[in-house]
């Protein structure tokens, strides 16, 4: 399955993992690399630069495949050191980036720089345009039905991707909601180039995650996400639990009086916790609507063949059909 985004890459598949807090080490990273996707250290997970490095290099000895580092630009009193972890993706040879979060703009000249391809995520049409315009060499374009943070105009995968494809020269992928071969297929039909996943790789057996993450995901349905922080314009779509159901009485007692004061404790330092710890009641934390399309935990490898084998019997019996 050749595309724009194989090719860029130099992937056997049009499938990335995309960054994840505590979830992309190394070991996340390198299984979807070595079962023929594009894995992705989660730099920000990493406390410093030199843990980072030092990511990278335990994932080198895991994969001979390519792999990227996931940076996101986020808004910050005190802003982490951005060119010295750029300094240290570079030191480790990696040649890929997927920023995220605010635009890379001010850093596009150090990751040209050192040769390093960038794709960035975005949540509309016009910051996909602006994405290209300073130089992104392609855009993962994130859907309303994402993990995380969806942006603030609602827009579903079925209306963006073709806007996007009447948009973008560059090559995108679609983000949000994606777990299956048969949305594979629905991505490449709607002019995408591959396939960024996030909450489906945490339920593989190489997602370096507690049990219980990985049971929720196998439990949960599709109605079991909801989105918070949207009266502060940060909205992130994460799996419902008594602590964002306490997110959601604060937002409505509080109204447009609120601020993050208000939340902090329940959305912030909880990725360690559920992730590493397993407590799942203890605060905010992202998921997508795909949880309710997932009823295993394969290998990345078996996720991936079976996705792309499955896309290929789509492609050449279900829609050959029709014609």
């Amino acid at each position: 399955m050749k595309t724009r985004i194989t090719e860029l890459f130099d992937i056997e598949h049009p499938i990335i993992q995309g960054g994840m807090h505590y979830v992309g080490f190394a070991e996340m990273a390198a299984g979807v690399s070595n079962a023929g996707g594009l894995g992705m250290i989660t730099a920000l997970t990493m406390p410093t630069p030199d843990d980072l490095a030092k990511e990278i290099a335990r994932c080198h000895e895991m994969t001979d495949k390519p792999f990227g580092v996931n940076l996101t630009f986020l808004p910050a009193f005190k802003a982490p050191p951005y060119a010295e972890y750029i300094e240290a993706i570079a030191k480790g040879g990696v040649k890929i980036v997927e920023t995220a979060g605010r635009s890379p703009e001010a850093y596009m000249p150090a990751l040209k720089d050192a040769g390093i391809k960038v794709i960035h995520k975005c949540t509309s049409v016009r910051h996909s345009l602006k994405a290209q315009k300073i130089g992104c060499d392609a855009v993962s374009v994130d859907g309303f039905e994402c993990g995380g943070h969806p942006g603030e105009d609602d827009i579903p995968n079925m209306v963006l991707l073709p806007r996007a494809a009447e948009e973008l020269s560059i090559p995108f992928v679609a983000s949000g909601g994606i777990g299956n071969a048969q949305q594979l297929v629905a991505a490449l039909a709607l002019g995408a180039d591959g396939i960024n996943m996030g909450t489906r790789f945490i339920a593989t057996k190489e997602a370096p995650v507690h049990q219980n993450v990985k049971d929720a995901l196998i439990a949960a349905s599709e109605l079991d996400t909801r989105l918070i922080m949207r009266p502060l314009r940060n909205t992130e779509r994460v799996m419902m639990n008594p602590a964002v159901e306490k997110i959601i009485e604060i937002e409505k007692e509080k109204g447009a009086d609120i601020g993050i004061e208000d939340v902090m404790e329940l959305v912030a330092g909880v990725y360690p916790k559920v992730m590493t710890e397993g407590e799942m009641d203890v605060g905010a934390w992202s998921c997508g609507m795909v949880a309710g399309l997932i009823n295993d935990i394969p290998t990345c490898k078996e996720l991936l063949t079976r996705m792309v084998n499955d896309a290929e019997d789509i492609i050449r019996g279900r829609l050959a059909g029709f014609i």
